[in-house]
């Protein structure tokens, strides 16, 4: 009975033997059945899965997407590329001079003051506006007060700047007369522009145009002289405008006066 259930296990064991003689250890190992040889797993065929399709065509889908976007941004990117690639011309910064600044404002003054001088029907070379009776006139400038075939000449065709006064924006006296009169006869003969200036009182605007500028000045003064009074012809400190007619109007016994300073 021992025996029986030992044997099995005596059978599964090694076996060592004892050399007496060389006093060693051999050991016997029972040989495996041809059956039983393992195979090492690297030569074992592995199947291949059906997944390794789907990586490939992910690939291609990757391929097709980059193509797309490179056929739709090269458009776009080449000249941008090309852009910075091209040499650039130099820029300056543009520089406004206070010079240029003040050109510029003159440019704009002249241009309105040409515009308004159009509404009033005169233009912007010498010219006299005064609102408040509506005379408009052109000016002869430089016309001698002393030569009478000169001023009549000139008062034809507008009001004379006395020889040797200043110009509007030159300072000094701006000496202009022209004729009142209010005979009919007198009227288709000369311009009688000034015919209503008596009615003109202190803080009534003049509208002078000159040079393509418009100036203004405004009545300060209104008086009645003496027919050889001539003071007032004479240059002040100050930039002033005198205005002179005859009166009573239609004769030359004296004068009318009007007085008006820049505003």
């Amino acid at each position: 009975m021992y025996f029986t259930t030992l044997c099995p296990i005596i059978c599964a064991m090694e076996i060592i033997l004892y050399d007496c003689h060389s006093n060693s250890v051999s050991t016997i190992k029972p040989e495996i059945p041809p059956a039983l040889t393992l195979v090492k797993p690297t030569e074992i065929p592995l199947a291949v899965p059906h997944s390794i399709n789907f990586k490939y065509l992910g690939y291609l889908f990757l391929l097709l997407a980059i193509t797309g976007t490179a056929f739709v941004g090269l458009p776009v990117v080449i000249p941008a590329i090309q852009s910075k690639l091209q040499q650039k011309a130099p820029v300056f910064p543009v520089q406004t001079t206070f010079g240029q600044v003040l050109n510029q404002q003159e440019e704009a003054s002249r241009i309105l003051a040409s515009e308004e001088a159009k509404k009033y029907g005169v233009d912007t070379t010498f010219s006299i506006v005064i609102p408040k009776i509506s005379a408009t006139a052109k000016i002869i400038p430089n016309v001698n007060p002393a030569d009478e075939e000169a001023y009549r000449n000139a008062l034809k065709i507008g009001v004379a700047h006395a020889e040797g006064s200043k110009l509007p924006g030159g300072g000094g006296t701006i000496y202009l007369f022209a004729h009142s009169t209010n005979s009919l006869a007198n009227v288709s003969r000369y311009n009688a522009v000034f015919y209503q200036l008596k009615d003109i009182e202190a803080d009534d605007k003049i509208i002078i145009f000159f040079a393509g500028k418009k100036y203004i000045y405004q009545v300060i003064s209104k008086q009645i002289v003496a027919a050889n009074d001539t003071q007032w012809l004479t240059s002040a400190d100050e930039e002033r405008l005198i205005l002179q007619t005859c009166w009573p109007p239609g004769t030359s016994l004296k004068r009318l006066i009007i007085i008006a300073r820049p505003v």
